[in-house]
């Protein structure tokens, strides 16, 4: 097959040292396929919290408005300047994971021409990404790109949490933020493998999101009785491990104390608390304010970040590939994502669109389709 030289899109992120925010559609050739390198056109690509950290960074969605010549320009905070310091004037590609169709391959990889496939590796919100054919995961037989457009952040980071929980001998697990796509899916892997969860969620529509996927124990934050609820909840569980996607506020050091009230108590009491380990790991930050800690649950605790990546280093190669083929096989099921509106990569500069996204909302979930507005 002969390649044709073709030009695509890719949207880039700058954050000045003026300290202003500058969204671009740039158009670039694309390079053609060699060895084993695969060219996908990309067909389907989500919008995840984690896409919009590095799109928007620290600035308010709602400065961004239209620049000369297209894309958008928005305002920092100046006090956000120095945390930025490493990626001040460096055009940054945007999108973490995203699906397509190989258009085109390298000798080594000729195989997977016309497969629809899944990959990572950044620069989704692309019309085109070159990649080595290591990189990607064949979809099943039936799977349509949208189908696979979210497979490792959501669902290998809710396999790793209860990967996590055995590598490290807890027996349950506590959850903020559950009615999320990834609290969703952590519900039904509990359900599946029998492992006691505590679901923490906003509102009274959220509980019954939740309940009504067989979660059993659904505590809402913004009810009076919340915290004796809480406690109800992580003694009915026996939870020691709880993972935080809120991470402002007093809710780790909530968790904490829920968790040590539920414990039975010692035959000899001692000033540092119970003898099990507690843990809540923060990763996300619904809440950019202050992490609070009240510490009255003893000396044998920890509060800590979790990312991903490091998580599947910790866990090693065979947990990470059994967690790679569960995917694959509950693609439809278990790890399957909802999405609120499908549009094109140029809609994503729509500050509106990008105002509502930035709520992270349960429920408004975007996919891009880069496809659907390519010239």
């Amino acid at each position: 097959m002969v390649f044709m030289p073709i030009n695509g899109r890719s949207l880039r992120s700058t954050i000045t040292s003026e300290g202003t925010l500058q969204l671009r559609l740039i158009e670039e050739p694309v390079a053609e396929p060699t060895g084993s390198q695969v060219l996908v056109s990309v067909e389907a690509t989500p919008v995840n919290p984690s896409d919009l950290g590095v799109l928007i960074g620290p600035a308010d969605a709602s400065t961004l408005s239209p620049a000369d010549g297209g894309g958008l320009d928005g305002q920092l905070p100046e006090q956000a300047l120095p945390v930025m310091r490493d990626r001040l004037d460096k055009p940054l590609p945007v999108g973490n994971e995203g699906a397509g169709t190989v258009i085109a391959a390298g000798p080594d990889a000729q195989e997977l021409v016309g497969r629809h496939v899944s990959l990572v590796g950044g620069a989704m919100w692309s019309d085109y990404r070159l990649v080595e054919a290591a990189a990607v995961i064949p979809l099943p037989e039936g799977a349509t790109p949208a189908d696979g457009a979210a497979l490792f952040i959501n669902p290998m980071t809710a396999l790793s949490m209860v990967e996590t929980m055995r590598a490290e001998n807890h027996t349950a697990l506590v959850h903020t933020a559950a009615a999320s796509n990834l609290g969703q899916m952590l519900v039904k892997i509990c359900k599946d493998d029998g492992i006691g969860l505590v679901n923490i969620v906003r509102n009274a529509e959220q509980v019954q999101t939740l309940t009504d996927l067989g979660a059993e124990q659904v505590v809402d934050s913004s009810r009076p009785d919340f915290l004796e609820r809480l406690q109800e909840a992580v003694t009915a569980t026996g939870a020691t491990l709880a993972f935080d996607a809120v991470g402002g506020g007093t809710l780790a050091g909530d968790i904490l104390s829920a968790m040590e009230r539920s414990l039975p108590p010692a035959e000899f009491w001692t000033p540092y608390g119970s003898a099990t380990h507690k843990q809540v790991y923060i990763y996300g930050s619904l809440d950019f304010g202050p992490t609070t800690i009240q510490r009255n649950f003893g000396m044998r605790w920890g509060v800590g970040g979790y990312l991903l990546t490091d998580a599947l280093g910790r866990l090693g190669g065979e947990a990470v590939q059994r967690m790679r083929d569960r995917v694959v096989s509950e693609l439809k099921t278990t790890f399957a994502s909802s999405y609120a509106e499908t549009i094109g990569l140029a809609d994503i500069l729509d500050p509106t669109r990008l105002t509502a996204a930035g709520k992270r909302g349960t429920g408004a979930k975007l996919l891009i389709d880069p496809a659907s507005d390519r010239p």
